[in-house]
């Protein structure tokens, strides 16, 4: 049976360890459950925040005034075989980092790279969670999801998950509630091509080669935890909700102004990093222009601040607030519009708050 309480502080489920009271808050650990706890919920016309593992999320220092559901459900299966394809269903409410590891020490390949990334299996659709050359759009095959405005269950495949760069159908609005997500992974003893210039130095490999699958998970875990980027009780900069700008993707007339105004400000033969997307479109790094435009890794504003090991990162130390890592990211944005004319656009999902 579905656990429900009031007025539970948010902050203690979210990894920047921000965030005010729920004024309701169900734990979830069936789908039938979840399923009830969103029904009821929009039957009362309450507003409803579905919660996870926290990892992508800014809550407003007033909490939520509403009904958030907390997902616990739990299981995973091979749903199928297509040849050295195993289709694997997993429920949303499972550990994503775990899930990852039970696949390599299986043999298992397609999200190896995703290694020591928080958050729980229904939040990587939403948002297409990638790193380190691989998106999970590239192995999953299908989502099934609680509608909220046709009331059913419904299963969407990958064309209707309508995945682009860190983003999805499932972004931006409410209506669908991920139940679980079936991936489409390898069997094999060896990584995908690994696509990614860092790992690949990392490895002492070329892009484009293969590695043991653990030597990839290996390494990947090494590399996040140089950034921060694995969680650790014991290090402050984790408590952060990752990467909080998205890298952003240019139009040629975008790029123009950037190129005008890196030479303006680094001079004539300054590059930056840029990478080709579709539609004659690029993309260039989040973190090189936050550094360019002044913002050094441990920057600080009152008591948030920038990640001692990522410039991407911004992170509550302790003692601070939602009002607080907000004040920072508005500081970062600007700095970075005024040097670059670029507009750095967030990546967590803001509950309660606007930048």
């Amino acid at each position: 049976m579905a656990v429900f309480a009031e007025d539970v502080n948010l902050a203690g489920y979210t990894t920047l360890r921000l965030g005010g009271p729920a004024r309701r808050f169900v734990e979830a650990t069936t789908e039938a459950e979840l399923v009830a706890a969103i029904r009821k919920a929009d039957g009362e016309g309450e507003p409803v925040l579905v919660l996870g593992g926290g990892s992508n999320l800014v809550v407003s220092d007033d909490g939520f005034p509403g009904t958030v559901v907390h997902v616990g459900t739990r299981g995973t299966e091979r749903a199928a075989v297509e040849g050295d394809r195993i289709l694997v269903r997993v429920q949303a409410g499972e550990d994503w980092d775990p899930f990852v590891a039970r696949c390599v020490s299986d043999g298992l390949a397609g999200v190896e790279c995703l290694s020591g990334i928080p958050g729980r299996v229904g939040a990587t659709p939403i948002q297409n969670v990638g790193a380190y050359g691989q998106d999970v759009s590239e192995t999953i095959v299908e989502v099934r999801a609680y509608d909220r405005d046709a009331r059913a269950v419904v299963t969407l495949d990958r064309d209707a998950c309508r995945f682009t760069y860190r983003h999805s159908v499932f972004k931006g609005n409410d209506r669908y509630v991920v139940l679980d997500v079936t991936y489409a992974l390898h069997e094999t003893e060896e990584s995908q091509p690994v696509a990614y210039a860092e790992l690949a130095r990392k490895l002492g490999v070329q892009p484009g080669d293969r590695v043991t699958l653990k030597e990839a998970r290996d390494a990947v875990l090494e590399l996040r935890r140089g950034k921060g980027m694995v969680l650790d009780a014991a290090d402050p900069d984790t408590r952060s909700a990752g990467s909080f700008f998205t890298n952003p993707i240019l139009e040629p007339e975008q790029l123009a102004g950037l190129e005008r105004r890196v030479a303006e400000r680094l001079g004539p033969d300054a590059t930056f990093p840029r990478y080709p997307e579709s539609g004659d479109r690029v993309k260039t790094s989040a973190a090189w222009l936050i550094d360019r435009a002044g913002f050094a890794k441990g920057h600080a504003l009152g008591p948030a601040r920038i990640s001692t090991k990522h410039t991407l990162a911004l992170t509550n130390p302790g003692g601070g607030s939602t009002a607080d890592l907000l004040a920072l990211a508005r500081e970062v944005r600007a700095g970075v519009r005024d040097a670059f004319g670029v507009e750095l656009v967030n990546e967590p999902v803001l509950i309660g708050v606007t930048l």
